[in-house]
């Protein structure tokens, strides 16, 4: 390990668990890396005390309920792993630094990747869910939509189910627009009343996205037994209107193992030509910050967990 002279320095002044409770006060992880660019000595106490990861952590306590953190800092390219004990302090230094500027919650762009399928489709493949992806309601001016199929009951739900573009996004919104049928009589908006996200990964972890079927014979009421959800929203009503409507999540959730489910919770608008209630949805977006490409996720089974894997920006070209 380093010596270095610390005479002169008031971090050292003050008793280790003073200093240590003033830097894990700070607002952000990126606020260490900035810290230990004030000296040596800083550097090196930041780095011995795992500032970084703590700040990590506090910021994103989703984590560590998530995903396996003694092996974060277990490089993919094993050669790392015969320096000194003070530089594999300094990776994982590194690793929680970009890690937590990976997982900012600054907003950036639609995380959704693919329409799985929906829990029911009124007329398939026309109004599929895979229509949810494209902007607004129309595409080379044809109706573009999802429906559900009609029923006489109001209260019936229905699901809309998608995979995000990589195994873990902070998401801080969810869009959902409802369809206006400017094709029947008096526009009718087949909104729902209310909207509810679940995130989470597949309980068995063996399976894949290929195991679903976007078809009108879906069957989402197994989800709960297929998937682990690891968070979910509360109820956000919608109005009946067709806009893009803008669901803000009390605080960005951390989304670990790349599935979210749209829960549309109850119907306002019938159909008169059958006398039928429908919800139909023109497009959904997730906004939210997808994980930096040099980080990867590998899911464990049977216990859920992730094991967080970090690779070199040359590992990844």
């Amino acid at each position: 390990m380093p010596k270095v002279d610390n005479s002169g320095d008031f971090i050292f002044w003050f008793a280790e668990e003073i200093s240590m409770k003033i830097l894990t006060n700070l607002d952000d992880p990126s606020d260490v890396v900035r810290v230990s660019s004030v000296s040596k000595l800083w550097r090196q106490f930041v780095i011995e005390h795992d500032i970084c990861k703590q700040l990590c952590l506090k910021k994103f306590p989703e984590i560590s309920g998530a995903v396996e953190l003694n092996n974060l800092i277990e490089p993919v390219d094993i050669g790392l792993r015969n320096g000194t004990e003070f530089e594999l302090l300094k990776r994982n230094h590194k690793i929680f630094s970009f890690l937590a500027k990976a997982l900012s919650p600054v907003i950036t762009n639609d995380c959704l990747s693919t329409a799985i399928s929906a829990s029911s489709t009124d007329n398939y493949p026309t109004e599929s869910i895979v229509h949810t992806l494209q902007p607004g309601d129309r595409n080379q001016n044809v109706a573009s939509y999802w429906s559900s199929s009609g029923q006489h009951e109001p209260s019936v739900p229905e699901t809309l189910l998608y995979e995000l573009v990589t195994k873990m996004c902070l998401v801080s919104e969810i869009h959902v627009q409802p369809f206006q049928a400017y094709f029947q009589h008096r526009y009718p908006i087949y909104s729902c009343k209310a909207v509810r996200f679940k995130m989470g990964h597949l309980r068995n972890l063996g399976e894949s996205d290929t195991d679903f079927s976007d078809n009108e014979s879906e069957d989402h009421t197994l989800l709960d037994d297929r998937f682990v959800w690891t968070y979910i929203s509360p109820e956000f009503p919608m109005v009946q209107e067709s806009f893009l409507q803008k669901f803000e999540l009390p605080e960005p959730a951390l989304c670990v193992g790349g599935y979210l489910l749209v829960e549309l919770l109850g119907r306002v608008q019938k159909q008169e030509i059958d006398d039928l209630y429908y919800i139909c949805i023109a497009h959904v977006q997730i906004v939210g910050r997808p994980l930096l490409p040099t980080f990867d996720v590998e899911m464990h089974e049977p216990s859920g967990k992730c094991l967080l894997k970090h690779y070199s920006e040359t590992e990844i070209e």
